[in-house]
């Protein structure tokens, strides 16, 4: 897979990326490819909710408590009749599989990447 265009160090600053915790997970039959609704909580942020293609290498009940990172200043995407209110970040496998990133650490939620 080739890299893609370079971009701005302005770019990337524009990008929220923040630390967060599962509270809760559910299934989201409505969508196209398997997948959860997951509400996190993202400390002053407050809590908000995305549909997570993640269903290949996690359960339910392993996400609940599980710290994540996330987009959170993207719009809001309508997936079926729910409204995506972040993005969780994770990395393909081959089989386009997804792996969450989650701090080797514990760390409050809300913290920015960076």
């Amino acid at each position: 897979m080739e890299a893609k265009p370079e971009i701005s160090w302005e770019d990337f600053e524009k990008i929220d990326m923040r630390s967060g915790t599962v509270l809760s997970v559910s299934d989201f039959p409505k969508a196209r490819k398997p997948s959860y609704i997951l509400e996190i909580d993202f400390g002053e942020l407050g809590i908000r909710k995305s549909s997570a293609q993640i269903t290949e290498l996690y359960s339910k009940e392993e996400l609940v408590g599980k710290q994540i990172i996330a987009v959170v200043n993207f719009p809001k995407k309508q997936i079926a009749n729910f409204f995506s209110e972040c993005l969780v970040l994770g990395v393909y496998g081959e089989n386009r599989e997804v792996t969450l990133l989650s701090p080797s650490l514990e760390v409050k939620n809300g913290c920015q990447v960076g």
